[in-house]
């Protein structure tokens, strides 16, 4: 079998094309920007582009199977000469079902929690050493790859984003999956430079679970009203299980699951129901409550979700993925919740489309009362790369509805701030999808413990 990936440099486009290659397929690709870690996990398996670019000259009648990112554009010469001679060109989340559809296929979909849910749920399947395929949004430890695909496994977890496909499939990619078994973490709105409005954002998470095969399993979260909402009027022909939080107590900054007593290493009332989400996964896959607690037990967290830069008695340092106002509120409850008796300093960079646009940036009203500090940073850059009106200080302020928030669109003066805050019994969060103009955090940690 031979495969071609278009842009083969993107996130989950390079693990697949690595998994690919390790079921002995014979793949090759192009793209027109590689950076890392991308570049040299693509170069340990040879499947590294000799140059960077596209080439129409690269895509010949012998190749099976074209696989099309989505930072490809609609005219890339490589895909218009795939069409011209009659290909067949997938997006990476149809191929994804090819190669999964005599499994059976668990989805994890929602606005928040999917990478959680989904690294939770195959912690505990490779805890008791269980044969499974997967597809994940992040490095996890003790998993070489974020995709794996396989003849044998008879089950495949994936992580079903509600992105387009591809530049010529607009479909959500969770769309494509057709689960077996699907979760909805719940229904924050995003991505509105694809859904303009909440209407057409929320529609999507009903059309999943139509998706769903019949008889199959939909577990979904009862807390979120509008997704009830969707749940009670859906009429598509599945078995439908609402989960909340599990019953727990928090001792000395740590989580306890009740009435088993069994200590956890994540907190915050979003991981527990992310929890609650996963075990009844496990569930469906025939793994016992009492097997559950006891694998889940030693589950670290999903990387850059709640990750802990440093710790010690005084002072905690986090870094965490949010950026969408639901993920920011419950993040910043999660720390503050688990650590009542510390100062909280809370700070958020803003990069995404959504978040740069005006009209959406008013989603953040209240998203972080409960810290004691909150800070927003935006890199110019962003405004600049995405060609985009910047915010002053007082539109962020009365965005998040809160005259006390500090704003910096400088790294250097950002962190001069940071360092001079007393950290004694106070902890630090730090959440994006972006990396602060640079920034490294660990660095930073130390030095504000000096």
């Amino acid at each position: 079998m031979r495969v071609h990936f278009i842009a083969i440099a993107g996130s989950a486009m390079h693990n697949l094309a690595i998994a690919l290659h390790k079921k002995g397929y014979q793949v090759t690709g192009s793209d027109d920007v590689i950076f890392e870690p991308a570049k040299s996990r693509l170069d340990k398996y040879g499947i590294l582009p000799a140059e960077l670019g596209w080439d129409e000259n690269r895509i010949t009648e012998d190749i099976d199977v074209i696989i099309l990112g989505m930072h490809a554009r609609i005219d890339n010469p490589e895909l218009l000469k795939a069409q011209e001679l009659g290909l067949k060109i997938y997006s990476y989340p149809e191929y994804i079902y090819e190669q999964s559809k005599d499994k059976l296929r668990v989805v994890i979909g929602g606005s928040h929690g999917k990478t959680t849910i989904t690294s939770m749920i195959l912690h505990v399947l490779n805890f008791y050493n269980r044969e499974f395929d997967y597809l994940v949004g992040a490095q996890l430890a003790g998993f070489e790859t974020m995709v794996k695909v396989t003849h044998e496994a008879p089950v495949m977890i994936i992580e079903g984003d509600e992105y387009l496909a591809s530049p010529i499939d607009r479909r959500p990619k969770f769309h494509l999956y057709k689960a077996n078994v699907a979760v909805i973490s719940g229904i924050a709105w995003d991505h509105i430079n694809v859904f303009p409005t909440y209407a057409d954002y929320i529609n999507q998470f009903d059309l999943f679970i139509n998706t769903i095969e019949p008889d199959g399993t939909l577990i979904y979260c009862k807390a979120d009203q509008d997704l009830n909402e969707i749940v009670e009027h859906s009429t598509a022909a599945v078995q439908k299980i609402g989960y909340a939080i599990p019953e727990h107590e928090i001792k000395n900054g740590i989580t306890y699951l009740l009435p088993e007593h069994t200590a956890l290493m994540v907190f915050g009332d979003h991981n527990l129901m992310n929890l609650n989400a996963a075990k009844l996964v496990c569930a469906q896959l025939n793994i016992t409550d009492t097997e559950f607690n006891e694998a889940i037990s030693s589950f670290k967290g999903a990387a850059k979700r709640l990750e802990v830069i440093s710790a010690d008695d005084l002072t905690n340092v986090y870094k965490d993925f949010a950026h969408s106002p639901s993920k920011l509120k419950a993040t910043i409850e999660a720390v503050k919740s688990q650590f009542t008796d510390r100062k909280l300093v809370a700070c958020i960079e803003l990069h995404t489309f959504s978040s740069l646009n005006k009209d959406f940036l008013q989603e953040y009203a209240g998203s972080m009362d409960m810290a004691d500090e909150a800070i927003v940073f935006i890199d110019l850059k962003s405004f600049e790369q995405k060609r985009m009106e910047p915010f002053t200080e007082d539109d962020v302020q009365k965005a998040f509805s809160n005259p006390d928030l500090k704003f910096f669109n400088d790294a250097s003066k950002l962190k001069a701030y940071l360092l001079s805050i007393n950290y004694k019994n106070a902890n630090l969060l730090m959440m994006s999808s972006g990396n602060y103009a640079g920034f490294d955090l660990p660095e930073l940690a130390t030095e504000l413990k000096r």
